[in-house]
């Protein structure tokens, strides 16, 4: 290994065209040519004719900055999509919001799902947190808007279906929300996980948005940490490998000084690990307030 990719910094050897980790070209070649073979036949669908790749796309790995946080969203190491969405904003007054949406595979279009109820939960969740809802009230709007998002997508018979998780972070007060099973965690001097599945033992779920998902009921905590700490919120395709509070807080000793790299970390970790999953993980650190009661 003599290299590293340009675009997420991850060894590669001399003479590979595109990075194993990220799918990105290494380098720049004939535009709208395969990042493999360099054939010009690629279909509708984004596969090479001649070789059969996927071509990657800017959602194969993905970062984004805002307020006191960070993100890092990747395809992983097995699937041909990344079916996950992120979003993350800055909000008046010290407030950083965050939702992942984690698109179900079996369902059609999933990613398109998941992309669609982020993006529209967060611009609902900002808007009502700046025109000074509280933040409890602005995550139920969050919510009904990105369930109303996806569900415009499909059919009760052709629907796009997707887990929820939410932080609000500021202001002395964590506003945590979730449907489905991706998670949300608190790394403090006493690290809890903050989010409890809606699924059965065997992993299926017992909520999701979608239109075939029924009335949409989140589940809501919020709490005032007395000290300073970190909330980290993710998708299954990291909690998988990561699933205890304390495992996490282990994997993540710079999160509260250094949001992004520790979300880089915590993606290499994962696909280090095996990267059978699309993995998304926003890192959101509360610099006052309370161990969650």
């Amino acid at each position: 290994m003599n290299a590293n990719c340009p675009h997420c910094g991850y060894p590669v050897l001399l003479g590979e065209t595109f990075c194993e980790e990220c799918g990105r070209a290494l380098q720049a070649g004939t535009p709208g040519a395969c990042t493999a073979c360099g054939a010009a036949a690629i279909d509708a669908e984004g596969y090479c004719e001649r070789c059969g790749l996927r071509q990657p796309t800017a959602r194969d790995h993905s970062e984004v900055q805002a307020g006191a946080g960070a993100g890092v969203s990747d395809r992983g190491k097995r699937h041909s999509r990344n079916e996950d969405a992120m979003a993350l904003a800055a909000v008046d007054g010290g407030i950083t919001a965050g939702i992942v949406c984690d698109g179900v595979s079996s369902s059609p279009r999933p990613d398109d799902g998941s992309l669609a109820a982020a993006e529209a939960g967060l611009a609902t969740m900002t808007k009502e947190l700046r025109s000074g809802a509280d933040p409890v009230d602005a995550t139920r709007a969050a919510v009904a808007r990105a369930a109303e998002a996806i569900a415009a997508l499909g059919t009760v018979h052709d629907a796009p279906a997707c887990t929820f998780v939410s932080a609000i972070v500021g202001r002395g007060r964590v506003t945590i929300a979730w449907v489905g099973d991706s998670r949300a965690y608190w790394l403090g001097p006493t690290p809890a996980r903050l989010t409890l599945d809606d699924a059965t033992e065997t992993g299926m779920l017992t909520a999701w948005l979608g239109a075939d998902a029924g009335e949409v009921i989140p589940q809501i905590r919020t709490f005032e940490p007395d000290g300073p700490g970190v909330i980290v919120v993710c998708s299954d395709g990291l909690w998988n490998y990561l699933p205890a509070a304390e495992e996490m807080a282990r994997a993540a000793p710079e999160a509260a000084t250094a949001p992004l790299p520790t979300a880089q970390a915590l993606v290499r970790l994962a696909n280090d690990a095996g990267g059978r999953d699309n993995i998304t993980v926003l890192v959101i650190p509360f610099e006052k307030g309370s161990t969650p009661k």
